[in-house]
């Protein structure tokens, strides 16, 4: 049966708190799509790494992986540094398919966000 990942790929940190934020939008997926294996890693900087996080999914079944660039542009590390650390980690596991997505990149949903921590969401 197949079962889907989404590894979600921060960029990592030296600060523990920063680390942590992955974990909390973890499991806020988990409660919108509890169907799904979901998996976190840093980019570097902290644990747990991309390969970590590949293999935590395929340890849970996983028989497709997508993988995340939890950043807003496609700078580097979303377009080139991630994708090579992701296709470096799948070539341990040849029977399992995976993608890499496009970073959060302009959305109304980020533009919503943004306005309600700016106290603007609603027109006076």
């Amino acid at each position: 049966m197949a079962k889907t990942a989404l590894l979600i790929i921060d960029h990592g940190s030296k600060y523990d708190q920063a680390n942590q934020l992955i974990y909390e939008v973890a499991k806020m997926l988990e409660t919108l799509r509890n169907d799904i294996i979901i998996e976190v890693a840093h980019m570097e900087l902290a644990d747990p790494t991309i390969e970590d996080g590949f293999k935590a999914a395929v340890s849970k079944g996983a028989t497709t992986i997508i993988a995340h660039p939890y950043m807003l542009g496609p700078g580097r590390h979303a377009t080139k540094d991630i994708p090579e650390l992701v296709h470096k980690a799948a070539q341990q596991f040849p029977s399992i398919q995976y993608e890499i997505t496009q970073p959060l990149g302009v959305d109304t949903k980020i533009g919503e966000l943004i306005l309600e921590r700016a106290n603007l969401s609603s027109k006076h």
